[in-house]
């Protein structure tokens, strides 16, 4: 097993009477996302302050690349690279001197923060817009900004607090891709986030947090395969819904009705070519067949529902 490069066991966080955080604990090794998901107030942002030695925790250890977060703060912060819901960088100045500035203020010389600098323009997409004012570039082009200035420092670890939120699709899209290559490339990357559709593609390990607990823990895959099976939806003619539902009611398969559109939870490969022979036994024409994979979305619901997230 590879070493982790952050370790977590029993932590909580306590203000007054309100637990913040309580018996959290993950591993998370090099080169991997986790995702954190949650509701706002489910203590994601709290984790995170604790891991990137914000605030101290109540109870419990962490340590990131080895360092305890309480008693070695310092090393852990010079290991980690932080991007926050709100961009750090300075919109009255380009986006090269916001990368020189904040490279100056780590330690680099004038030579090693211009090439540095440049390194993270090319490999963000932002060398033709390098000596345009941060204010004029698009919300996307922001955050691909702030993201490469949390890089200046070649962090072994990078924490993205919802780096997303407020984005269009495309740019969303975009730091999807440069979040994936960090990753690619060994950079482990632990991700707080309400899109479930982004969890679902970046990570590895999906951590869901609720009250300051995790209430699931694992892989989007193995997260999707524990709340049910895959789904079928068959479309009939409106004038044939009726006696399509008794067919497959009758073949002994669950279903829910939506107009003249039936959903048929799948328990077993056969049950596809059972449904179609239901239906043909019946007369009755199938208009389309759509076959769908649990979602994280369908996770989400499910942990919700029972009163989880």
């Amino acid at each position: 097993m590879r070493a982790a490069q952050i370790e977590v066991t029993s932590l909580g966080k306590r203000y007054g009477q309100v637990t913040a955080l309580d018996d959290v604990s993950l591993r998370v090794g090099p080169g991997s996302v986790l995702g954190v998901l949650g509701h706002n107030g489910a203590g994601k942002t709290t984790l995170i302050d604790i891991l990137t030695t914000r605030i101290r925790p109540t109870s419990g250890t962490a340590t990131v690349c080895g360092w305890d977060v309480v008693r070695f703060g310092e090393h852990v912060r010079r290991q980690i690279g932080v991007t926050s819901q709100f961009a750090a960088v300075d919109e009255s100045m380009t986006g090269r001197r916001n990368l020189l500035l904040f490279a100056r203020l780590l330690g680099a010389k004038r030579r090693q923060a211009k090439a540095r600098a440049d390194e993270l323009l090319a490999t963000f997409g932002l060398t033709e817009a390098a000596n345009r004012k941060v204010a004029t570039y698009s919300g996307g082009m922001r955050r691909r900004l702030d993201l490469a200035v949390s890089l200046l420092g070649k962090p072994k670890v990078l924490f993205l607090d919802e780096p997303t939120t407020g984005l269009d699709p495309v740019s969303r899209t975009e730091l999807w891709r440069s979040v994936a290559g960090l990753a690619a490339a060994g950079t482990t990357v632990v991700l707080t986030t309400q899109y479930l559709e982004e969890a679902d593609t970046l990570a590895d390990e999906v951590m869901v947090l609720a009250m300051g607990s995790i209430v699931a823990q694992g892989s989007p895959a193995e997260l999707k395969a524990g709340i049910g099976s895959r789904t079928a939806t068959v479309t009939v003619s409106p004038t044939d819904a009726e006696r399509a539902r008794d067919a497959l009611l009758r073949a002994g398969m669950r279903v829910r009705s939506h107009d003249h559109a039936l959903s048929v939870a799948l328990a077993a490969a056969t049950d596809v070519p059972a449904l179609v022979r239901a239906l043909d036994h019946a007369g009755i024409a199938i208009i389309d067949l759509t076959i769908t994979e649990p979602s994280l979305d369908d996770v989400y619901l499910a942990l919700h529902a029972g009163g989880g997230a």
